[in-house]
């Protein structure tokens, strides 16, 4: 085994790209404002907005194009809208998008229920796939996920019977 070497101009490949001939965004540099006349392209015709869209507070107008199949509404969509209040870089728009995503897979669940469909989430989520190609992963997802159930389980029913035995010393 070769030693791990401090100087990085002794590790194969290093500087590879500082040859300009062979550089792809070497061309790029070079180029002046009358190079990027060629860019310039028509805006496509405003699709109809006949739903609600949600877009980022840095774009100034909605784009020409957008997906209609499922506008926001329920308690995800409130979160989505709380989500879109804010910047891109911040975590206060992605954490809630990834919030309200989770909270539209239970609304989907509940909605199926309530149209008397039971939903298959074995089936749904590819179980049967992952047990045919990855069955140490799928054993070791769903124990942990056991795991975690069992312990909240544990923790929450623990405080309960602290709270009680508290009540009674106190009498």
């Amino acid at each position: 085994m070769e030693p791990i070497t401090h100087n990085p101009s002794q590790l194969p490949g290093w500087n590879i790209d500082n040859d300009p001939d062979n550089d792809p965004t070497y061309p790029m540099r070079t180029r002046t404002p009358d190079d990027h006349k060629g860019y310039s392209w028509e805006r496509p015709t405003q699709q109809p907005i006949n739903i609600e869209v949600l877009h980022s507070i840095e774009r100034p107008n909605i784009t020409a194009v957008f997906g209609t199949s499922v506008p926001p509404s329920g308690l995800s969509g409130v979160i989505r809208r709380f989500a879109f209040k804010y910047s891109e870089n911040s975590y206060l728009h992605w954490l809630p998008l990834l919030v309200a995503d989770r909270v539209n897979v239970v609304e989907g669940i509940i909605d199926d229920l309530a149209h008397g469909h039971v939903p298959n989430i074995f089936a749904e989520k590819g179980y049967k796939t992952e047990w045919k190609h990855d069955r140490t992963g799928l054993i070791i997802k769903l124990a942990t996920a056991a795991a975690l159930v069992g312990g909240a389980v544990v923790l929450l029913s623990s405080k309960g019977n602290k709270k009680d035995k508290i009540r009674s010393a106190s009498r």
